[in-house]
């Protein structure tokens, strides 16, 4: 056939089958890749929630694309420049005739990767002040409540446990969280912000000092310690908090904002408490110089008191003075007494001969004078006083019977204004009830249309014939009916019963295992039965 023609007897495609032919080809053949390659053109999240970047080399460029869904639940963040390790499958995106990577986790390329985001994130840190020494709090000198905040099951707590108990025993309280893998970094956090939520003198006492724990590990190990969510949450403890993560070789961020970093988690215990021993040799040194002390300040006052008792003269000498002022005040006390007597006897003598009856009436008289006039005062302030208050009663009564009056209008009014707005109300209402019941009786026609269009008894009136088997069953394919066998026809205006050809070969199931025959035999063909003049041939 020549060239031409072949091309003409091609099939068509359209556009969208040709773009979801590729489409389920990339993706059956790519459906699980992991892809190396840096970052690129990555701006943020987009207000879908989508994220939309490239991961490129030194050669190529694939885009990349992550759901919003997927995104938040990452733990490692997608960040522009950063060479990562993509999980995902290819798909295409026909709307631009693209291929694209659908990301469904990713992960550093490497140490270095991890190092060079840990820096980006200590520096944006340190910019906003988190690592600043005049935030960090000092660490309480003898603790009533730890709180640990680590690993309920591995060796750290019972580390830190074994040296309490060996230098001091508090009372510790536990936070049991997981210390690698996804999720990690939230239940740290949540621990930090829960021990600070716990309220002073509650029914779980509030830790004095905080430890955050861990063993030693990779830094991938100890990643969750360097997320952002874990260092905002220590430095917005008021509790005073201790690091502990890893070995003394390993740094994380939160060993920058926390008030005392620890190198392993046991010298972090030993930072919390003192030693009692210790403490118990240091008390008791310190009794016996109080004792040394006291004895020593009793002798030097026992000694400045005998000297002072020394230099103080006799009591004979020290009363001889005082005891002759006495004797001479004694001796002049009589005569004192009838000169005072005298004299007030003077001032008395002057006082009644001053003292008259007539004196007495014109006091009286004057009082009495002064008694009535207060007295006509008195009256005319009270009738005053009565008229005032009566008029000022008389305009308040006008006053509050004209707000009555208002306030009674604007009740009123106010009732007529809501009673047009009920009115308003009931008719939008009686309107949309109208409106809905014509859109529901349209939905009702239209699936009634629908229904009518997609029943097979609209191909019955279009001609054709629904034929069923006896048990009721339609039948499909001429090769299911036997020789004799009994049909039903449908029609559009009803139902007849047919018989089928005698003459026909029997279903490919049920025909018999043919024999082999001589070649030289020949048989008649077989005679067709005669029909029903009732019925037609149905074939």
């Amino acid at each position: 056939m020549p060239p031409a023609e072949q091309l003409l007897n091609a099939p068509e495609f359209t556009v969208s089958e040709l773009s979801l032919s590729l489409k389920r080809t990339v993706e059956d053949a790519f459906g699980h890749v992991r892809v190396r390659g840096e970052i690129s053109g990555f701006r943020g999240a987009h207000s879908s929630g989508h994220c939309y970047f490239a991961l490129k080399d030194e050669s190529a460029k694939i885009e990349a694309v992550i759901w919003k869904g997927v995104h938040s639940r990452m733990r490692f963040k997608p960040q522009e420049g950063l060479e990562v390790i993509a999980t995902g499958k290819l798909t295409t995106y026909p709307g631009s005739s693209k291929y694209q990577i659908v990301i469904e986790a990713l992960e550093p390329a490497g140490i270095g990767a991890l190092m060079a985001l840990m820096e980006e994130r200590k520096k944006k840190l340190a910019a906003e002040g988190l690592f600043d020494e005049a935030r960090k709090q000092l660490l309480p000198w003898l603790p009533e409540v730890i709180g640990v905040v680590t690993s309920p099951t591995g060796a750290v707590i019972r580390d830190i446990l074994h040296r309490l108990e060996d230098r001091f025993p508090r009372r510790v309280l536990v936070w049991p969280v997981k210390v690698q893998g996804d999720g990690s970094a939230e239940q740290v956090a949540a621990a930090i912000r829960g021990f600070n939520a716990l309220s002073e003198g509650g029914r779980i006492p509030r830790p004095d000092v905080l430890i955050v724990a861990r063993g030693g590990g990779s830094l991938e190990d100890l990643w969750s310690f360097n997320e952002e969510i874990v260092v905002r949450a220590a430095a917005e403890s008021m509790i005073p908090l201790i690091s502990a993560v890893g070995h003394e070789t390993d740094i994380t961020l939160i060993d920058f904002v926390a008030d005392k970093r620890a190198p392993t988690p046991t010298a972090a215990a030993e930072m919390a408490v003192p030693v009692r021993s210790d403490l118990f040799v240091e008390v008791g040194d310190l009794g016996r110089r109080t004792r040394a002390c006291w004895q020593r300040a009793q002798e030097s006052r026992r000694s400045e008191l005998r000297a002072a008792a020394r230099a103080l003269p006799a009591a004979g000498d020290l009363l001889a003075i005082p005891r002759q002022r006495l004797d001479s005040a004694g001796a002049s006390l009589p005569r004192c007494l009838k000169a005072n007597t005298h004299a007030h006897f003077r001032r008395f003598t002057a006082a009644s001969a001053k003292l008259t009856l007539r004196v007495l009436h014109g006091q009286i008289s004057q009082a009495d004078h002064r008694l009535t006039v207060c007295g006509e005062r008195l009256g005319l302030s009270t009738r005053s006083l009565l008229r005032r208050r009566r008029d000022r009663f008389a305009g308040l009564e006008v006053r509050l019977r004209a707000s009555k009056l208002a306030n009674a209008q604007a009740q009123r009014n106010a009732i007529a204004r809501q009673r047009e707005r009920t009115h308003r109300l009931t008719e939008r209402a009686q309107r949309a009830l109208v409106t809905l019941l014509h859109r529901l009786e349209a939905r009702v026609e239209n699936s009634g249309k629908l229904l009518s269009a997609l029943s097979y008894r609209s191909v019955l009136a279009r001609g054709f014939a629904l034929v069923r088997d006896e048990a009721g069953h339609p039948v499909h394919a001429a090769d299911t009916i036997g020789p004799g066998a009994r049909v039903e026809i449908e029609f559009a205006d009803g139902r007849v019963g047919a018989t089928a050809d005698a003459d026909r070969a029997a279903p490919a199931e049920r025909r018999a295992p043919a024999q082999p025959k001589p070649v030289a035999e020949t048989k008649p063909a077989p005679r067709r039965l005669a029909k029903p003049v009732d019925q037609g041939s149905l074939f």
